[in-house]
């Protein structure tokens, strides 16, 4: 038998976590470089899935298939297409870099706080939420992935509810509630879209027998697997929405705004970076490939949510007073982007919406963390409190600029080119929404420019005027980010190379063809 690669990338987080929970209480810092040591690690094998990947093999690669509950139809199935191996690699790249930022943010509060913060506990579930993601984007059997997309949510509302952002401007207790909230908005949200989703995946074992992904898109191809119309159209459906809920779209999306304001800037990251991809990821792998009649019939709808999506999330963006609800807005104004990409049904679209995916993770990383590094210098995340930042902080200052242009695609920077290749695609078969979409464009641009103008320049205000520069752990974490956005930004050929060979393999399961250019070629 081959070696497991993917479980053990997979098992080596999970392990990982155990290890760090069971570090000593009083060797916080052990606990912080173990995490940090298991991350790398991770990355390692990560790199090495990239690596045996071959874009021009098979669809599902480095594949694994066990019985696990037989009776059930029920087996332990992994396996990556293009799509998921760029996801597992992105992950994988972001965990060290949230250790690395989230070093000091469950360390103890001061003497006579009431609340003691469990560094171990704050490693250990970051761990675990990348354990369970990997996971995710690597499991073929819908079941198995069903556990996982679930699973996540536990860790998850602990680092929300238990670790929240300490610059709060009404008091402790007043924070605790509001973390609470959040961490059980968080839940009950993505709990019920679970619960729908496990409805259809039973209705789907009642029709297809089975839970393989492969063996049911087989089965589907080769015709002898038939889903009336009715019953594939309510299957998508209870699909879609836990997906929905989890990407999220508008007007599913309410949860992350309150969820990123009350996390750390790590933990932001990592819910909207990491844990929010598994929904768009899900989209394209689960919706697409096992209701290809009933995606289409669902699309004219979906290309509208997402484009209330994306001009909602950019226009509430430029109304915030937080730092936080601003990028998480600003989230759901490209997540908005990524949805119209997969289901405008063009190559384009969705290669665009992949590259996405990616590039979204790393510019909302680059920014998110720097925008940590300043809120824990001055302790508001009021962007009133700010002001001349540039002139006691470039470093920080000019980071904090590039993650921001990477965030309104700027040309040059990694996020342009997939936002491109989303409105080019779009287009083609849908012109009337990927000409509105374009204002997400012009709007993404006022609440980025208009949040550096009035934090970073401007007279210096006495809370700033000590503030320090970035340090060399702080710019350990955000320097590879910013070289990765320019260098996707002008060579994305790595990236694409990779994905497009499944998209062409997601264009052929819903039975897609690029649409022909209307207008003739001059003679």
């Amino acid at each position: 038998m081959s070696f497991p690669l993917l479980t053990v990338t997979a098992a080596l987080p999970a392990l990982g976590a155990v290890a760090t929970a069971a570090v000593p209480a009083a060797r916080r810092t052990a606990a912080k470089w173990l995490a940090l040591v298991v991350s790398l690690a991770t990355l390692a094998l990560a790199i090495t899935v990239l690596v045996r990947f071959d874009p021009g093999g098979a669809r599902y690669q480095l594949t694994e298939s066990h019985a696990w509950i037989a009776d059930f139809g029920v087996r332990y199935e992994l396996g990556v297409d293009g799509i998921g191996v760029a996801l597992v690699a992105l992950t994988a790249l972001l965990i060290p870099f949230i250790v690395l930022a989230g070093w000091h943010d469950a360390d103890p509060l001061e003497t006579g706080s009431r609340r003691w913060r469990p560094t171990q506990g704050f490693f250990a579930l970051i761990l675990a939420v990348e354990a369970m993601v990997v996971l995710s984007f690597e499991a073929t059997d819908v079941f198995l992935f069903y556990i996982f997309f679930e699973a996540m949510l536990i860790p998850m509302y602990f680092l929300i509810g238990g670790f929240g952002d300490r610059a709060h401007e009404h008091g402790e207790e007043t924070a605790s509630t509001q973390r609470s909230y959040a961490a059980v908005k968080f839940l009950l949200y993505n709990l019920v879209g679970g619960l729908i989703m496990l409805a259809a995946v039973i209705g789907l074992y009642v029709v297809a027998g089975n839970f393989s992904l492969q063996e049911i898109a087989h089965a589907r191809a080769t015709g002898s697997l038939h889903m009336a119309t009715g019953t594939e159209r309510w299957l998508f459906l209870g699909f879609f929405f836990a997906f929905a809920v989890k990407a999220p779209l508008w007007p599913l999306h309410t949860w992350l705004p309150n969820a990123m304001q009350e996390s750390t800037a790590p933990v932001a990251v990592l819910i909207t970076a990491v844990v929010d991809k598994v929904g768009t990821f899900a989209m394209l792998r689960f919706c697409l490939g096992l209701f290809p009649e009933a995606s289409k019939w669902a699309t004219p709808v979906i290309l509208v949510l997402a484009l209330i999506s994306i001009l909602y999330g950019a226009l509430l963006a430029v109304g915030q007073r937080d730092i936080k609800r601003l990028v998480a807005y600003a989230s759901i104004s490209h997540f908005g982007f990524i949805i119209m990409g997969i289901f405008a049904m063009t190559s384009q679209g969705q290669s665009g919406a992949t590259l996405y995916m990616v590039n979204h993770g790393l510019s909302t990383a680059a920014l998110l963390l720097v925008v940590g590094f300043l809120i824990s210098r001055r302790g508001s995340r009021l962007i009133a409190d700010y002001g001349g930042v540039q002139k006691v902080a470039p470093v920080l200052a000019g980071t904090f600029l590039i993650g921001g242009l990477a965030t309104l695609s700027l040309p040059g920077l990694a996020p342009f080119v997939s936002e491109f290749l989303v409105l080019v695609g779009t287009f083609t078969r849908y012109p009337a929404i990927g000409i509105v979409a374009t204002l997400g464009i012009v709007l993404a641009a006022l609440y980025v420019l208009v949040l550096y103008q009035r934090t970073m320049t401007g007279p210096v205000k006495p809370q700033v005027s000590a503030m320090p520069d970035l340090r060399v752990r702080e710019l350990v974490v955000v320097a590879p980010l910013i070289a990765l956005l320019i260098f996707l930004g002008v060579y994305p050929k790595p990236v694409t190379d990779i994905v497009n060979p499944a998209v062409k393999q997601t264009m052929s399961d819903v039975h897609k063809k690029d649409p022909k250019p209307e207008v003739e070629a001059a003679k």
